[in-house]
């Protein structure tokens, strides 16, 4: 499982996608690995970066899930809650959650989400790709 605003998806969200799908593979085919990727609703991208994401979220959840079928990658795209963000960790029990590497998540409140919903799944953070060209604040179309 994945989680993001991916505004303006750029290459950066792509590689974001395909580690996540390599990590969660050690071990299983990579055919296997369902990539569950959660898009930020806007109003709590307002919330926690202070402003609007350039597309709307529909356009976004639409784009990421275009990419996934274009990449022929099982997995789904899904808005995340409106009011809790951390209710999809209980509705799809993920067993990894990968986080990008500049994705400012308090890791011990979601290690505590994850036990109070009796998870116990591996947390890894991801490398960046070229950040110093694709990130969505440069990437604006």
């Amino acid at each position: 499982m994945v989680f993001g605003t991916f505004d303006n998806l750029h290459p950066g969200h792509l590689n974001y996608f395909w580690q996540a799908r390599r990590f969660g593979a050690k071990g299983i085919e990579l055919d296997n690995v369902e990539l569950i990727i959660i898009v930020a609703r806007d109003k709590n991208v307002l919330q926690i970066k202070g402003k609007l994401p350039h597309q709307k979220e529909r356009i976004r959840v639409a784009k990421v899930r275009e990419a996934l079928r274009l990449a022929n990658w099982s997995g789904r795209a899904v808005l995340g809650s409106p009011s809790n963000q951390w209710l999809v960790l209980k509705k799809y029990q993920p067993q990894i959650v990968a986080l990008g590497y500049d994705q400012r998540t308090d890791i011990k409140k979601l290690k505590e989400v994850l036990a109070g919903a009796g998870l116990f799944c591996k947390i890894k953070r991801l490398k960046s790709y070229h950040p110093e060209k694709y990130k969505s604040s440069y990437c604006r179309g």
